[in-house]
């Protein structure tokens, strides 16, 4: 039962990042401000928060789940999935010091709004994120059929 409990939690936890990523995706475009660019702050605090949570339970999985740790620390698809995952991580620092930036210039200044060039650079960051995600539940599939060991 808390191997059920913890896989239905950790991918729970994912498709929620997911969507998170998608919102704060949709939302960093040139021309953003005031009132959607604190949206986009709170969003991208929302974003790393459930990435600690995925990661928090993902740990519980791996230490209580029914494979046992021996199964991840030995599987090269489980690490190929943990490089994946830290280079999403990697890739959102960019995104998230930007905004961070942005977020502080909008409160001593109400009528700004962030250079298009920097929402640019922001984005092509989000693409790279996007392009990483894609590994993550292909090497999650690739796990749960036996790959890997």
């Amino acid at each position: 039962m808390t191997d059920l409990i913890l896989a239905i939690a950790h991918h729970l936890a994912v498709f929620t990042l997911v969507a998170i990523f998608a919102a704060e995706f949709a939302l960093l475009r040139p021309g953003i401000d005031g009132k959607r660019l604190g949206q986009l702050g709170a969003l991208d605090r929302a974003y790393g928060g459930m990435a600690m949570l995925v990661i928090a339970v993902g740990i519980l999985r791996v230490i209580f789940g029914a494979a046992g740790w021996e199964y991840y620390v030995g599987n090269w698809v489980f690490w190929a999935k943990m490089v994946a995952f830290a280079g999403v991580g990697l890739a959102s620092i960019q995104p998230t010091v930007a905004i961070l930036r942005w977020r502080k210039a909008s409160k001593a200044d109400a009528g700004f709004s962030p250079p298009p060039a920097e929402v640019s650079a922001s984005r092509r960051f989000l693409y790279l994120q996007a392009a990483l995600l894609v590994f993550i539940p292909s090497f999650a599939a690739a796990m749960a059929r036996g790959y890997g060991v």
